[in-house]
């Protein structure tokens, strides 16, 4: 029966923790039906399937069991919080980012270990600038994270902090609107823009993100007690998205700033219905500040007319404009003109990393951190090296815009063909590139070459596009 009995633990995953309680209960002596289901406050057919997996035997109104208790898992030291918190980087205006504080973090960490089993569980944050993850992992270093994010300093803040401390979190890239990582979460937490477009993009991508109908979706979201209209809208999208209010902690988050709702936000915990859909088209207007806010208007006609003239170049052929996009490989047979002038910063890296071997043309922000001075200028160019040739045209047509041309060129190599590929599975693209590029060696001695090689282990079984800029440098750099 033990065997049995874990396998049915096993299979609840996340949700076990109550009945874990119930072991200890009846390693105590018989129990009454009703007192169990009380006391794990689940339904009655959970608790009669957790008996029979235990073998239970009822004796009149009592039911018992031979089974041993469930030792209690071990309380972490959260100490190291504060100093993780104090080193994360400032939050950003455009991404709505406001930080929260060192007891939401606690708070945060031990809600969860006492809500869910964590040890083997897989927790998602779709966004985390409060830094969720390193503080769930400090409490229960069993638990395995992916933090998700668009923002490139907080990945490799949150990257090189885990490392530091042997937390089990692993960091990808992406911007919500164009795409998600494969992925597959028993948990999901995030802390989406509270616009009703935020909430949406970020509540569709979570669903994505989870394992199966049994994971649930953790947001924290706050509104002004004078505006509850605006309240409503937000709860109109999670019931239009599926979703279920299991729960609302009110005033459970509490933040450095948001004075507007009170510096505090609830937390929603919302469990997925079969009918939970997934996301359509997003626009780019998800926030409330910035290029990207809900209210920002289009470009100026004149940057418009040069970001296409320059992308010609001396060519007849009129470029094609497109949408920034880089979850997907880009096919394209003429020039290619984006306009990025919505760019948060990490879009033209990842736009010239999924790009097709044409002309391309981008036009950003005059002080975009890529343009606006020589060293991003150099690290820009040293990310594309092999794949384009750059230039930057900086004030063009005016102070406020710049427009960046990529050439392709020919270059060949190991390195050269992982940009060409960044959307094949990194450990695959980088054997084969070896192989071509090492006349007799076979598929064996070259994954081991792979494996010598590369930085983390566990990035070979992701795309180099979902990855960090940082980690994606650090894997060009090895391969070259």
């Amino acid at each position: 029966m033990a065997d049995t009995l874990q396998t049915y633990l096993a299979d609840r995953g996340v949700h076990s923790r109550p009945l874990r309680r119930l072991l200890t209960l009846l390693s105590d002596g018989p129990q009454p039906l009703d007192l169990l289901i009380r006391t794990a406050a689940v339904p009655r057919r959970t608790v009669e399937d957790l008996l029979a997996a235990a073998g239970a035997q009822r004796d009149g109104e009592l039911w018992s069991a031979d089974v041993d208790p469930e030792q209690p898992l071990p309380e972490h030291d959260l100490s190291p919080l504060a100093g993780i918190l104090a080193g994360v980087p400032a939050p950003k205006r455009a991404l709505d980012h406001v930080q929260a504080d060192l007891d939401t973090m606690v708070r945060r960490a031990r809600w969860l270990d006492e809500t869910y089993y964590l040890p083997g569980a897989h927790l998602v944050c779709v966004g985390d600038h409060d830094l969720t993850a390193l503080a769930a992992c400090t409490a229960r270093p069993e638990l395995r994270a992916t933090v998700v994010d668009l923002d490139e300093s907080l990945l490799e803040y949150i990257d090189t902090t885990a490392r530091a401390r042997g937390l089990n979190i692993e960091c990808l890239h992406a911007d919500f609107r164009f795409g998600l990582p494969e992925l597959d979460a028993d948990l999901v937490f995030t802390d989406p823009p509270y616009t009703p477009e935020g909430m949406r993009l970020f509540l569709a991508r979570s669903i994505e993100a989870l394992r199966g109908p049994d994971g649930r979706v953790v947001v924290a979201y706050g509104y002004s007690t004078r505006n509850p209209a605006l309240g409503l809208k937000v709860q109109q999208e999670v019931v239009r998205l599926g979703l279920v209010f299991e729960a609302v902690l009110p005033g459970f988050n509490r933040y450095l700033g948001a004075q507007a709702v009170g510096s505090a936000s609830d937390l929603y915990v919302l469990q997925p219905t079969a009918r939970a859909p997934k996301l359509a088209d997003s626009g780019p207007g998800i926030y409330t500040h910035g290029p990207q806010s809900v209210e920002s208007g289009g470009t100026d006609p004149a940057a418009s007319a040069a970001l296409l003239r320059l992308t010609r170049g001396d060519g007849v052929e009129q470029p094609e404009a497109r949408r920034p996009a880089w979850a997907e490989p880009v096919r394209a047979t003429k020039p290619v003109a984006y306009d990025l002038m919505a760019d948060p910063g990490p879009w033209l890296a990842r736009v010239l990393l999924a790009g097709p071997a044409v002309r391309v043309g981008a036009l950003v922000a005059n002080n975009h951190p890529d343009v606006a001075d020589q060293k991003g200028q150099v690290a820009l160019r040293e990310l594309v090296d092999g794949k384009y040739r750059l230039t930057f045209h900086r004030s063009t047509p005016d102070g406020k815009h710049a427009v960046v041309i990529a050439e392709p060129v020919d270059g060949g190599g190991v390195r050269a063909e992982l940009l060409r590929r960044a959307h094949g599975k990194l450990g695959n693209v980088w054997r084969e590139a070896l192989i071509r590029a090492n006349e007799g060696l076979t598929k064996r001695e070259a994954k081991e070459r792979v494996a010598e090689l590369a930085p983390h282990a566990e990035d070979l079984g992701h795309r180099l596009i979902d990855l960090p800029r940082h980690r994606v440098a650090a894997i060009l750099a090895a391969a070259g």
